[in-house]
């Protein structure tokens, strides 16, 4: 049925933008029972195809925390462990092939191992690969990216965490304020300061036009997690008020921090003139505007969501696809935002900044990787995926919805229009969030756990990968409601 409903739409290459409410008509009742029968039926499945990434785990976990580098890599009874990466496809220690919707939490819209920026790497190895001094790719991408981004000036770093925490430390210096504005319920990365109003349980928010700050973990001092400030998602007049609030109290901050779609709590995207509004305000009251386009960045857009949504911020943070694959960051500003740095009253260091091998790869991406053909083709790649999606949930009348743009896309599984965390928070189905995983997973689709991130695709995927996503969805949609 799903490549049935594909041969009837018209081709196109614009990314498609879910801005208004679902319509609310009639949907499917599904019963919670058949959701947790058929989760252990998955889950059993999985397993038993998985046992070498059993055997890894029980080998790691003697001598690597939690038996993972990363936190988010853990997965109850065990993660996935792969081996190897080509295009679109990734495959595990058990030889089993996946579809990769996941691409390295959006880090390889490129696909894995391109040949053009291998061979970038290789030939950038064989020249040496650190000094801890400039070279040509660093300004070369750095002139690439200020013509992207409309900003004149980048400095590089080593990851996203390190972009936003230079990126405030450098927005404080300018402003000579402390206090940090986030938006309730996003991801900056993991220092301190933006470790805050992320993971909440809904009965832990409080009230909406004051949010406590609450930090994500301990190991957090108190007082650092006071002076970050959280805002809910698509409503500038929230925003107003608290920076007037805010400063009656002499207490306002040096900036906003923020994505200009939300890209943790699925796919969230702005309504019609929230982001002109925020640009307004942050103005008015003399904060600087950041935009972390980590997740973003070279995803959605030549220039990222800046470009997407024609917007001009002070900042903007990226990190994830500008290295394809290897780890980087990058800051740009305006030439006045910089001034602390040049006078040498702000200190962005690093021993990897900008290191040779990221750089040639990061030059390699840019200038002959994701040009603008790659984003027509990932516009038209997620508009079939996205329209495949909307046919098979009205022909099964499920209670859910697609949104996404370029690479990035989710299905929302929900009667109402999620806008904000607390939206997001409400509609949350973790049963068959953790279902819908599972059953890919079993179909050879490999994703994120969870439905804080589901697909970012990659420019190697082809029509017949859409058809296998939405064969699979179909199928699990014929599940859930006979």
């Amino acid at each position: 049925m799903a490549i049935e409903i594909l041969k009837k739409m018209q081709p196109t290459t614009a990314p498609i933008q879910h801005r208004d409410a679902p319509a609310v008509g009639p949907t499917a009742q599904i019963d919670p029972a058949r959701i947790a029968e058929l989760a252990r039926r998955e889950s059993e499945r999985l397993d038993a195809r998985t046992q070498g990434s059993a055997a890894a785990f029980a080998r790691a976990e003697r001598s690597l925390v939690g038996g993972v580098p990363s936190s988010y890599q853990r997965r109850a009874p065990y993660p996935i462990y792969l081996e190897r990466g080509q295009g679109q496809y990734v495959w595990d220690v058990d030889g089993r092939q996946y579809l990769d919707v996941h691409n390295g939490v959006g880090s390889m819209v490129q696909g894995h191992a391109h040949p053009v920026i291998a061979e970038a790497v290789e030939r950038r190895m064989r020249l040496g690969t650190h000094f801890a001094a400039p070279t040509e790719d660093a300004y070369v991408v750095a002139e690439l990216l200020a013509q992207r981004w409309k900003l004149p000036r980048w400095r590089f770093v080593n990851s996203g965490s390190e972009a936003t925490m230079d990126a405030i430390r450098l927005a404080r210096a300018y402003t000579g304020r402390d206090v940090v504005m986030k938006i309730f319920g996003s991801y900056h990365g993991h220092h301190d300061y933006v470790m805050v109003d992320i993971g909440l349980n809904i009965y832990d928010m409080g009230d909406r036009e004051n949010y406590p700050s609450i930090p994500y973990g301990k190991g957090i001092p108190d007082v650092v997690t006071q002076m970050t400030i959280a805002v809910p998602f698509n409503d500038a007049p929230a925003l107003e008020r608290r920076l007037e609030r805010l400063q009656s109290e002499g207490r306002l901050p040096a900036c906003l921090i923020m994505e200009a779609a939300l890209m943790n709590c699925g796919v969230i995207l702005p309504e019609p003139g929230y982001l002109a509004e925020v640009r307004r305000i942050t103005k008015k009251f003399g904060v600087v505007w950041i935009v972390d386009e980590v997740k973003t960045g070279l995803t959605v857009a030549a220039g990222g969501a800046t470009e997407l949504f024609g917007i001009s911020p002070d900042m903007v943070c990226l990190a994830k696809a500008l290295g394809a694959g290897l780890p980087t960051g990058a800051i740009g500003a305006t030439d006045e935002l910089w001034g602390p740095v040049l006078s040498g009253d702000v200190f962005m260091v690093g021993t990897f900044n900008g290191n040779p091998l990221v750089m040639a790869a990061a030059r390699a991406n840019l200038e002959r990787v994701m040009t603008p053909d790659a984003y027509l083709r990932l516009g038209a790649i997620n508009a079939r995926l996205l329209d495949g999606a909307q046919g098979i949930i009205d022909q099964y009348q499920l209670p859910a919805y697609p949104v996404g743009i370029e690479s990035k896309g989710v299905i929302t599984f929900a009667t109402s229009k999620v806008v904000d965390y607390e939206s997001y928070k409400n509609a949350q189905q973790r049963e068959l969030i953790d279902l819908v995983w599972l059953w890919n997973m079993n179909r050879g689709i490999f994703s994120t756990p969870g439905r804080d991130e589901e697909w970012t695709l990659s420019i190697a995927m082809t029509d017949a990968d859409v058809d296998h996503y939405l064969g699979a969805f179909e199928e699990l949609a014929a599940e859930l409601t006979r």
